[in-house]
């Protein structure tokens, strides 16, 4: 029972810096709503609404908009490989090449879901052209 009011207070409390609005993956604009329909640790990771369910925000602002985000992803593979070897390379003393191969693609699948959710969050904060605004609901038009 505890869990649930605590996890009630978290969803109540109002979220106002964009960047643990982010890291929540929630709506640019009212930072309530959740851009993702789906859990990330399902087949439909990537699955977004056409709005924010709360304030009605697109959540792609043009057609092809998160074709940019294939450079963030990537950007995000390269410092999982890179982390993941580095790690194997002074905790586990230097293993043979095939441990790092099997390794570092298990671990990069694993993360994709991550990779592919905060690389699109980072583009929809980056260049979306939406701005926080505490009331959606008087908010400037569509």
């Amino acid at each position: 029972m505890p869990y649930r009011i605590i996890n009630l207070l978290i969803v109540m409390a109002a979220i106002t810096s964009n960047a643990a609005a982010l890291l929540a993956l929630r709506c640019p604009r009212c930072h309530e709503g959740n851009i993702f329909s789906a859990r990330a640790l399902s087949f439909r990771f990537a699955d977004m609404p056409a709005a924010c369910p709360v304030c009605g925000q697109a959540t792609e602002p043009e057609p092809g908009f998160y074709f940019g985000a294939m450079f963030v992803s990537y950007a995000f593979s390269v410092a999982i490989f890179a982390a993941t070897a580095l790690v194997l390379y002074f905790v586990f003393g230097d293993p043979a090449i095939w441990v790092y191969v099997t390794t570092v693609t298990i671990v990069a699948t694993l993360l994709t879901p991550l990779s592919v959710r905060y690389s699109r969050m980072l583009m929809l904060y980056w260049f979306g052209g939406v701005h926080y605004h505490p009331r959606p609901s008087v908010a400037r038009p569509l």
